[in-house]
């Protein structure tokens, strides 16, 4: 098996794992105020991380630290709206749709705020993607309900993280106050998602610490809560990062992108098996408008990703 398909077949194994932590992270907030079971799960799993990136971490000079929890500080106000959510909201497959609306801001947030020119596939798929949130807002006459707002903002939330990852892991040159060129050195994959998860737990638990009650989960709390706490944080957050970074070192990300839309898929299908949702024909069709844009706005990545499976391979 060639780098790239390896890559490919791993990237699904991600999309997998990544729709398993939302059944797991569903059945924590139910025994658990949601933002203590946040501040748990990435403390556990950025100090694996920690642990396995620690040569690595002692390398970073000030400003690759600064950067790495400068993206945590906001994936951790993200990640704070989508457990909001989660907590709140009814269908996790309609969630993860309106979270995955966070692939499509992506370009928005890049050209407003950076200057990056987009192609025309991208604003295509903008207004597709707005009728799948209107047709998932119908069953309440316009009137969203709090988990559908908590998974919008998230969304949002997520494309400013994605963009400023993107840029942290990437070496730059910037303009300084002076007009002088700074050199902005990027930060190695294992390190910038140690930094960004530590630094997810740590927001969510100060959060935790003023708006939620801990006393009635500490002073007893069931075992089961212990297997949905660890199973989120070993295999939904620290095993999914860590075979991510690993698969996309394999390959071009652009493959990538294409196979990480998959993740709603899977959630809505194991949400219907799992806690038995189920959706309206309403909804299914704004889930699929959402889906719809997601492919129309990566269209590039998937037509090079199709030709590149359809090359014949040359033999020896």
């Amino acid at each position: 098996m060639s780098d790239a398909h390896k890559s490919d077949l791993l990237l699904v194994v991600v999309t997998l794992l990544a729709a398993i932590s939302w059944m797991f992270s569903k059945e924590a907030v139910l025994m658990m105020p949601p933002l203590m079971f946040m501040a748990a799960r990435f403390l556990i799993a950025g100090s694996i991380l920690a642990l396995i990136a620690l040569p690595a971490l002692r390398r970073l000079n000030r400003d690759q630290i600064k950067r790495s929890v400068g993206v945590g500080l906001v994936f951790g106000i993200a990640m704070s709206c989508w457990i909001l959510g989660l907590f709140h909201g009814d269908s996790m497959g309609e969630g993860a749709f309106l979270t995955s609306l966070g692939v499509v801001i992506v370009p928005i947030i890049a050209r407003l705020v950076f200057g990056e020119a987009q192609p025309l596939s991208t604003w295509l798929a903008i207004p597709i993607a707005v009728a799948g949130l209107a047709l998932l807002s119908l069953e309440n006459g316009f009137k969203p309900d709090p988990g559908q707002l908590y998974f919008v903002v998230a969304a949002f939330i997520f494309a400013l993280y994605f963009t400023l990852n993107t840029r942290a892991a990437n070496q730059r040159t910037v303009t300084g106050k002076q007009g002088e060129l700074i050199e902005k050195h990027k930060v190695p994959a294992l390190p910038l998602t140690a930094l960004a998860l530590l630094t997810v737990g740590v927001v969510t638990l100060a959060e935790s610490a003023i708006s939620e009650a801990w006393a009635p989960t500490l002073n007893n709390p069931p075992p089961i809560l212990f297997v949905w706490v660890l199973a989120s944080a070993v295999v939904g957050t620290a095993g999914r990062f860590l075979l991510q970074t690993y698969a996309q070192s394999l390959s071009a990300q652009s493959h990538g992108v294409v196979i990480l839309v998959l993740e709603p898929v899977w959630v809505a299908l194991f949400a219907a098996g799992w806690f038995g949702e189920t959706m309206t024909a309403l909804q299914l069709a704004g889930c699929g408008l959402i889906f719809m844009a997601l492919l129309v706005n990566r269209w590039n990545a998937l037509t090079r990703a199709i030709k590149g499976l359809m090359k014949p391979r040359k033999t020896a």
